[in-house]
């Protein structure tokens, strides 16, 4: 089993090997860089502009894999390696790669175009994202640490996909001897100050919802327990906030942890979409996400 890192042949941010080598510190699989490079058009018609093209696109997957090889050297003492293949689609080569070498991860970084710290994706690992039969995990732009995985969250809502994704996180996080917080967030617009019939109707509305949250979170954290997670192994709580930035900040993040969201199959050519809460969490966590697919949220 392996890593396989998407590594572009122009990248100037390793997030996507540091957060790679991360999970090799926390569960060891060989961490595999692979650069994809344009496909050459094959044609007769093509001759000798088309063998020119794929030696300079040869020379590109050189480069590229040398450079990611001299990013290795941050990470001594952990299986590597770095490879270059053609492709017509970055996404596809990439998922073709991953299942060739029985992938644990996909591992990409974020747009350049992203804050410092936080996840932006691609066009290109939006498409990744939403064909990958294999879990797709996301670095924050410029993402560096030298820790192992220390703290495995998921987001849960008490439906049939949070709880499939409850039991494929407990294993991720037993497989890296992390510890798991289970938080449920409940996000509302702040309420009108003026009392009305209606406004009184949406404060029983939200304190049904949150009541119904607590009871689902004493249920997962038993299930948690019967899988054999000790009570120090397993934090939860409920963050409660008018927009997703409040709530995703309010609950506290540290070096060492991940996030990990569900999504959903609604097309058979689209293994993974994500939803609403998931895209809105994605667009305000401060730490690695990784997306496993069939889990919707």
């Amino acid at each position: 089993m392996t890593y396989v890192v998407g590594y572009g042949p122009r990248n100037d941010d390793r997030s996507a090997l540091e957060l790679a080598f991360q999970f090799a510190r926390s569960h060891p699989e060989t961490v595999v860089a692979v650069s994809v490079v344009p496909q050459g058009w094959g044609t007769p018609l093509a001759g000798g502009v088309d063998r020119e093209y794929e030696e300079w696109a040869a020379g590109e997957g050189q480069r590229s894999a040398e450079l990611a090889v001299a990013d290795f050297s941050h990470h001594p003492g952990l299986d590597a390696e770095a490879v270059w293949i053609t492709g017509r689609s970055v996404p596809a080569a990439l998922i073709d790669e991953a299942t060739a070498r029985d992938a644990a991860l996909i591992v990409v970084g974020s747009a350049e175009e992203a804050e410092p710290g936080r996840v932006r994706l691609t066009s290109k690992t939006d498409r990744l994202v939403h064909s990958s039969p294999l879990p797709v995990a996301i670095a924050p732009r410029n993402y560096r640490t030298t820790s192992r995985v220390t703290r495995v969250t998921v987001g849960f809502r008490d439906d049939d996909a949070s709880w499939s994704l409850l039991d494929r996180v407990a294993a991720l996080a037993r497989a890296s001897a992390a510890r798991m917080r289970v938080v449920t967030f409940l996000v509302n617009p702040a309420r009108r100050p003026v009392t009305t019939d209606i406004s009184h109707a949406q404060t029983q509305v939200i304190d049904v919802w949150a009541a119904q949250a607590v009871a689902a979170q004493a249920d997962a954290v038993a299930h948690l327990r019967s899988l054999g997670f000790a009570d120090e192994e397993v934090e939860h709580g409920i963050s409660a906030a008018p927009d997703w930035g409040s709530a995703v900040a309010s609950v506290g993040w540290a070096d060492g942890d991940i996030l990990v969201v569900g999504s959903s199959s609604t097309h058979r050519l689209a293994q993974v979409f994500l939803g609403s809460s998931a895209s809105k969490i994605l667009r305000n966590v401060p730490v690695p996400v990784v997306v496993v697919p069939g889990a919707g949220v």
